[in-house]
């Protein structure tokens, strides 16, 4: 496993902001967009938090993301929003949706937003989280920037790692919040592995005849380069219930992608720009029950589902986002580990930019 290297996530946040204010995003949406990278970090998804800032630096050499637009609502009625990202990050687009949806949801009991024009936003969860600390249920999908997953029975990757995200409130439990790929796992756990050098656990990746890769390297050629194999839907093979992720998958294409007016596959048009989707929708428990009551029964669920008998005494039942809590809890106190190559890349982002580096020193 390489070296890691802990950092506190107020440097981490400065960091970050300083790389894309130096791009040329807007001060605010630099802060916002650092913000909601580091606090995906703490919660333990490395996959799209600072890391994703390297992939990010290549996409603008490329042309593929403007840096100094800011997103707008196009159209929108007493319950709808249909926002243009203008080819901007993700980050900022996504959260301006999903609190349109939440202002909506709490004036009607529903609200939905359908993005297009926009690009990678970190964890589709953040934004479910969001909704829930405002007393919503949410619901949250994507489209992905390239097609990687290989449907049930095919070749070669059709369709994208297609996020799903979901949140529910409770009122003395923690609420409930589900992020996932609709691939057996997310493209960038795949590089998280290759930083650390480590194999790839079996079913995550397959090659061309559809067997499994397991030299994280190779995975990423595979997931990354090549133009057949790649990620397995959501259960593996077909008998293990892949046709289900699959399915998924196509429920986050069509709420995201043709809903939105944004792209299948990689590209719209012959601008070269990517024109990822996304959909928000946020319901209020309170147009459906009395004050409180939603939020009641889901603790009792909760805590039911708290108290089974665990099959391993030392791995108590838990329910999604505790893990990422417990996650954020520890490293807001600890710090958050990088990888020496993240680290590495950082620096040289700075460096070819000339931009302040502020990680030389390990606190």
């Amino acid at each position: 496993m390489s070296q890691q290297l802990t950092y506190q996530a107020a440097l981490l946040r400065q960091q970050a902001e300083v790389i894309l204010t130096g791009w040329g995003m807007d001060a605010a949406i630099a802060a916002q967009t650092a913000e909601l990278m580091i606090e995906t970090d703490l919660l333990g998804i490395d996959s799209h938090g600072i890391s994703m800032l390297p992939h990010y630096h290549k996409l603008l050499k490329a042309e593929k993301w403007h840096p100094t637009a800011k997103a707008k609502i196009v159209s929108e009625t007493p319950v709808i929003a249909v926002i243009d990202g203008c080819d901007s990050l993700g980050h900022a687009t996504a959260m301006l949706a999903m609190q349109t949806a939440v202002e909506k949801a709490q004036k009607l009991g529903m609200g939905a937003a359908a993005v297009r024009n926009s690009n990678h936003f970190g964890a589709a969860g953040l934004y479910a989280r969001h909704a829930a600390s405002q007393g919503m249920i949410a619901l949250v999908t994507s489209t992905t920037r390239s097609r990687m997953l290989v449907p049930t029975g095919a070749q070669s990757p059709v369709l994208g790692t297609n996020p799903i995200a979901f949140a529910a409130p409770a009122n003395k439990n923690a609420d409930f919040v589900l992020d996932m790929a609709t691939t057996t796992v997310a493209a960038n756990k795949v590089k998280v592995y290759d930083f650390h050098h480590k194999p790839l656990p079996q079913g995550w990746v397959v090659d061309e005849h559809g067997e499994a890769v397991t030299d994280s390297s190779l995975g990423m050629e595979y997931v990354f380069q090549h133009q057949q194999g790649g990620l397995t839907p959501l259960g593996g093979l077909e008998q293990t219930g892949g046709h289900k992720g699959y399915g998924l998958a196509m429920m986050a294409q069509i709420l995201s992608g043709p809903l939105a007016a944004a792209a299948f596959g990689a590209t719209r048009g012959n601008s070269g720009m990517p024109n990822i989707g996304h959909f928000f929708l946020a319901l209020d428990p309170k147009a459906f029950r009395g004050e409180g009551e939603f939020e009641q029964d889901l603790d009792h669920i909760i805590d039911t589902l708290h108290d089974t008998p665990a099959s391993d005494p030392q791995r108590p039942v838990q329910v999604a986002g505790e893990p990422e809590n417990h996650h954020h809890q520890q490293r807001s106190y600890e710090g958050i580990p990088l990888p020496a190559a993240l680290v590495q890349q950082l620096r040289d982002i700075c460096q070819q930019n000339q931009f302040a580096y502020l990680l030389g020193e390990r606190p």
